[in-house]
C-alpha cells in the first residue's frame, strides 16, 4: 500500500451501469405525466446532480414548480422499486474491489442518488467489499458539496490526504476538489473521455484494473 489507504467511489457510471434503469424510470414519469420520452443519450447527459435535477432537465421547460415536485416524487418512488431491473456492475469492477479489499484498502460509496437506493444497491452488489454507502438525504448537501465525502471519511476514520476519489463526471471532479483530495475519472461511465480530460484529474482510466497503477 502506497500513499493511499482509502478509496471513495461514485456509484452510477463508476461502479454500476445503472443507465437503462434510469432511462426506464425517467420515461415512466414522462408517460405518466403525458410528456415526451427521453433518449438514452439525453438521460446519460442529465445524470450526476441528483434526482430532482434529473427531473428538471427531463421535463419540458415551461412546467410549473408543482409539476417538478410531482415528477420528482413519482420518480423517486418508482426508481427505488425498480433500481435493479437492468443494473449491473461494470465488467472488472468486482475483480478490482476484491483486489483492493485483499490489499487492505478502506472503501466507501458516495452518490447523489437517494440514500435508500444507494444502500440497497450496495447491499446487493458490493456488501462484501464496501461497508460505508452514503446517498442523498436530509441534513447533508449533495455533491459537488463535499459533505457526503467528509461523512464517509469520518465513518472510515480516514484523512483526505490518504484518500483517492473515483468518479465519472464533472460533478465528481468538483466534489473531489471541494473535499481537497485527488481524483481519478473513469471513461466507461456517463461522460466522454475527451470531456473528462479537460477537467484535469489525476488520471483518466479506461478499465477498472488500471486503477491499481495509481495506487
Amino acid at each position: 500500500m502506497g500513499k493511499y489507504t482509502t478509496i471513495i467511489f461514485d456509484l452510477d457510471g463508476t461502479l454500476l451501469n445503472t443507465l437503462d434503469d434510469l432511462v426506464d424510470s425517467v420515461n415512466y414519469v414522462m408517460t405518466y405525466l403525458g410528456f415526451p420520452g427521453k433518449s438514452r443519450r439525453e438521460v446519460r447527459n442529465y445524470v450526476g446532480n441528483g434526482m430532482r435535477r434529473l427531473m428538471e432537465l427531463s421535463l419540458p421547460q415551461n412546467v410549473d414548480p408543482h409539476q417538478i415536485e410531482q415528477a420528482f416524487s413519482i420518480y423517486r418512488d418508482y426508481y427505488t422499486e425498480h433500481c435493479r431491473v437492468k443494473t449491473k456492475p461494470y465488467g472488472g469492477i468486482l475483480e478490482l474491489l476484491g483486489t483492493l479489499k485483499k490489499s487492505g484498502y478502506k472503501m466507501a460509496i458516495v452518490s447523489n442518488k437517494n440514500d435508500a437506493a444507494v444502500r440497497a444497491l450496495r447491499d446487493i452488489y458490493f456488501s462484501e467489499y464496501i461497508e460505508t454507502a452514503i446517498g442523498e438525504k436530509e441534513n447533508i448537501r449533495k455533491k459537488p458539496a463535499p459533505d457526503t465525502v467528509l461523512q464517509a471519511l469520518k465513518e472510515l476514520n480516514s484523512s483526505k490526504g490518504e484518500t483517492l476519489y473515483i468518479g465519472d463526471s464533472e460533478v465528481d471532479k468538483q466534489t473531489a476538489d471541494n473535499a481537497g483530495m485527488q481524483c481519478v475519472l473513469v471513461s466507461w461511465g456517463f461522460r466522454d473521455k475527451e470531456q473528462l480530460e479537460t477537467l484535469m484529474p489525476a488520471g483518466v482510466i479506461d478499465s477498472p484494473l488500471e486503477l491499481l497503477d495509481f495506487l
